[in-house]
């Protein structure tokens, strides 16, 4: 697994990713916005964080583009969490893509968010070549989610 991880700057911290999780907080989704709550994987303790749902083909997938960050490590320990719009919550379970079949999921989540995201994947877009895909898979964990009920 690699290691990388692109920390938020503080503009993306302090004010996008607060701006982006009260709207959704309030039911207003942004681009198809959630609020993604996952417990802490040490503390038990529910972590908040605001991320995009990628439908394609049906199913529905988690990819985190600033790498291997803390919900990534928490939600591989839970096996899963909760998706909130305003007062809707959508509990769910989680399974991770293996790297050789994240290229299709990642070229449709660029070609969705790349405005927003796209600084992240060095370089890399949704027209980009599939072994170009293939060899920034690794540092992007993507999670297939599928509804608990």
């Amino acid at each position: 697994m690699s290691a990388h991880v692109k920390k938020p700057g503080w503009f993306t911290r302090n004010v996008f990713n607060r701006l982006v999780a009260w709207l959704t907080r309030r039911g207003i989704s942004v681009w198809g916005s959630r609020v993604l709550a996952v417990r802490g994987r040490k503390s038990g303790q529910w972590r908040a964080t605001p991320v995009n749902v990628l439908t394609l083909d049906g199913r529905r997938y988690l990819v985190a583009p600033r790498g291997h960050v803390q919900w990534t490590h928490n939600m591989r320990a839970a096996g899963g969490g909760e998706l909130h719009l305003g007062k809707n919550v959508d509990p769910f379970t989680a399974t991770e893509v293996p790297d050789a079949d994240k290229a299709p999921i990642l070229r449709a989540y660029l070609k969705r968010w790349k405005a927003e995201v796209g600084v992240f994947f060095n370089g890399v877009g949704p027209g980009s070549p599939e072994a170009e895909l293939h060899r920034i898979a690794p540092d992007h964990p993507v999670f297939e989610i599928t509804p608990a009920r």
